[in-house]
């Protein structure tokens, strides 16, 4: 079996486990913002650093504020990158990371241009375009759509995510693909569905998506269904390796 280590790419997507975090953040909170105590997210994310083997000052957070904004990081940052919702890189070695509790994480790397990207698709930013501003900003840094592998963490469902039904047309006419009907019968939003038809109508083809819902799956925080909650993190970076 091939080391993990081997590969030139490497991508993780946390669950609500294993952390000391107490309720309602329990247990693995990695988000700093929440209303969590500090001491217990800076111990959830130490833990994290050393389980994927990265280390903690190569971790690169983001202030998300549902923008399109998208940001070219070259190093370690000391501080969240202000007011962003996905960063990019060319840096082996640094972990770029995307906090969320029902948005859609989006993971995305060109292992052969040496190109990795994580960003934050929530409604607004996945209906103002969070996702093809980032392909965008890879593809100035020499990726090749035909070449992105991209992956989705665990969201809202569109059986989950009931919105009005002039909002679900609003988001449709901006994400085609993303309208659907949730398992009450009323108007519903899956992000993932119009996001994967966004990409590849980019000609991003390697495009995987986990199913898993974080409405009704209690592995998982979610906002929508408990409101004070914690975050989960999907994270990437580049190994280095060939």
């Amino acid at each position: 079996m091939a080391d993990l280590n081997d590969r030139p790419v490497r991508m993780v997507f946390t669950s609500r486990a294993g952390g000391v975090s107490s309720s309602p953040y329990s247990s693995f909170n990695l988000g700093g913002h929440v209303g969590d105590d500090p001491a217990s997210v800076a111990a959830n994310r130490a833990r994290l650093a050393r389980v994927v083997g990265v280390d903690q000052e190569r971790f690169v957070w983001m202030e998300q504020l549902h923008t399109n904004t998208v940001t070219v990081v070259e190093g370690p940052q000391r501080t969240p990158v202000e007011a962003t919702d996905a960063v990019v890189t060319r840096e082996v070695g640094l972990a770029l990371c995307v906090l969320v509790a029902d948005c859609v994480p989006v993971l995305l790397a060109d292992h052969a241009a040496g190109v990795a990207a994580a960003a934050h698709a929530g409604r607004l930013g996945a209906r103002n375009g969070i996702v093809a501003k980032t392909v965008e900003a890879m593809v100035g840094l020499g990726a090749t759509p035909g070449n992105i592998q991209v992956l989705m963490g665990p969201a809202a469902a569109g059986e989950s995510y009931e919105v009005p039904a002039d909002m679900a047309a609003d988001v449709e006419r901006r994400l085609p693909g993303s309208r659907t009907t949730t398992r009450k019968g009323t108007p519903g939003l899956d992000i993932r569905a119009g996001l994967v038809r966004q990409l590849l109508g980019l000609g991003v083809t390697h495009v995987d998506a986990d199913p898993r819902d974080t409405v009704t799956d209690t592995d998982f925080f979610s906002y929508r269904r408990d409101g004070v909650t914690g975050r989960q993190a999907g994270v990437i970076w580049l190994t280095g390796a060939k």
